[in-house]
């Protein structure tokens, strides 16, 4: 079997994606698309480009990366945070999943596409992209934030959701209309996973013992055995790869050998996750992009309107600010590969051809659009958050000098100091004072212009005449100014 010709096409694409990558990465995309645009340039729709790769090329090695993108997903399921915080977690993260999916099921029901593809739209449009999110938060630096425990915990939530509803796809996706038959295969479904979250809670000291090996490579290929061992259990069942692959790596993510895991699975997960988007994009065909443009464009309109409802929403639960939901929302608002997980999974199963494009081109656009809002997230807050509350505390500015003992005469300096004190977001008794001294200023200014213009006059008549009274000011100046005590800014502002 001569494989020349396969190979030199696969690392030439995946030259492709370096260059790409590197240009992506200068204005702060994620990988994600960016496998996906390398996959719709070698694809056989694509043949003025003259690549034409078949997807049945690197099929297998696809779906290592689907496998190894979930078992990593478990591995990084953080069990202490959830069992600990599992109220609150549940709370928050449920009310974030709940509006979002929701809406996005009647979304689906609204194109009239069926019933089943309104269950996969509200699938791709209701959880966020794990790894999108995480790699943000550490470019961003935003580790270290108030609201980012939060984040992550809806993340958790949105893992656990992820379990669930890819067990009850796969069984609606069968297409078994028996109604026993599909109560009992949803029954085989959870019985599986609580099996395994109970194993991953409980039996985690005593499956440390398998890995206890000091040898890297046998480390290796044992987990990566188990991976895909148990994906292939989860497709037997009838819940999907995906699933298997979910809960064993939640099971050794219970172990003492964590760590050393995910140093080892991650630069694993990250090739082979390049061959499942770039797999993805091989699929893909610009002509269909027109038939579901309008779709696609409902559909990032509502996502992005729902994340910064629910954002706002989870952050008032939780104790913050309006731009702290801000900055939930746009890290939460990007999608990736569960989208596409769920696309492949429509198409095996024969469901409407048009779901694939759409989440193509859904995904693209989110994941380019998600990253440029999180990172322009302190921008869109002065743009939303700031002008009401200017507006607010010039109001109170005002009535706080007019209720002021001190009577001053409007002017324009008065109504530039309220302004600036206002923008600069000071405390409003600061505020007053400093819009009354600089009115004050001004009136002495002016006063003081007055008195010299007249002794200058005076000087080139010759001298003041003895009836001529001296111009002095109305305004009191006193000998020394008492310092005035620093004040607590106020925390709102």
């Amino acid at each position: 079997m001569h494989l020349g010709g396969e190979l030199l096409t696969i690392g030439g694409l995946f030259l492709i994606a370096y260059v790409l990558g590197r240009l992506g990465k200068t204005i702060g995309l994620p990988a994600i698309p960016i496998y996906m645009i390398v996959g719709l340039i070698a694809s056989p729709h694509t043949p003025w480009i003259g690549l034409s790769v078949e997807s049945h090329t690197i099929e297998l090695i696809a779906t290592f990366g689907l496998i190894l993108l979930l078992f990593n997903l478990g591995l990084e399921f953080d069990q202490e945070e959830f069992y600990g915080n599992a109220g609150k977690l549940l709370v928050s993260g449920g009310t974030y999943v709940a509006i979002n999916m929701g809406v996005g099921f009647a979304f689906g029901f609204s194109l009239g596409w069926g019933t089943r593809e309104a269950l996969i739209i509200a699938g791709m449009t209701a959880t966020s992209s794990s790894a999108i999110v995480t790699k943000l938060l550490i470019e961003l630096r935003r580790l270290a934030n108030d609201e980012t425990p939060m984040i992550l915990g809806v993340t958790v939530i949105e893992d656990v959701f992820i379990a669930i509803y890819l067990a009850i796809v796969s069984v609606v996706l069968s297409g078994d209309t028996n109604i026993w038959a599909v109560v009992g295969k949803l029954g085989l479904a959870f019985g599986f996973l609580i099996v395994m979250f109970t194993l991953a809670r409980f039996a985690g000291k005593w499956v440390s013992k398998i890995f206890a090996t000091r040898d890297d490579e046998l480390f290796t290929v044992l987990f990566f055995g188990l991976a895909v061992m148990f994906g292939g259990i989860g497709d037997l069942l009838g819940v999907t790869d995906a699933i298997g692959a979910f809960v064993i790596g939640l099971l050794c993510g219970a172990t003492r050998y964590r760590d050393r895991i995910e140093q080892l699975a991650l630069p694993m997960r990250d090739v082979f996750a390049a061959f499942f988007f770039v797999n993805f994009g091989l699929g893909l065909d610009l002509s269909t992009f027109g038939e579901v443009l309008w779709p696609v464009l409902g559909a990032i309109g509502m996502t992005v309107v729902l994340n910064a409802v629910a954002g706002q929403i989870v952050a008032r639960m939780n104790g913050f600010n309006v731009q702290q939901g801000i900055n939930t929302a746009v890290i939460l608002v990007n999608r990736g590969e569960f989208a596409l997980i769920l696309a492949t999974l429509s198409a095996a199963a024969g469901l409407e051809a048009r779901i694939t494009a759409f989440a193509g081109l859904y995904v693209l656009v989110m994941a380019i659009l998600g990253p440029l809002l999180a990172v322009n997230s302190d921008r869109i807050g002065r743009l939303v958050v700031r002008p009401a509350r200017v507006s607010r505390l010039r109001s109170r500015l005002r009535a706080r000098l007019g209720r002021s003992s001190v009577t001053l005469p409007a002017g324009p300096a008065l109504d530039e100091a309220v302004d600036t004190a206002a923008e600069a977001g000071v405390a409003d008794q600061d505020a007053a004072a400093a819009a009354r001294r600089a009115e004050r200023d001004r009136q002495f200014a002016e006063e003081f212009a007055l008195v010299e213009a007249a002794g200058k006059e005076d000087r080139d008549n010759g001298s003041l005449e003895p009836d001529d009274e001296p111009v002095t000011s109305s305004v009191e100046i006193p000998a020394e100014r008492p310092e005035r005590p620093v004040r607590q800014r106020d925390p709102e502002y």
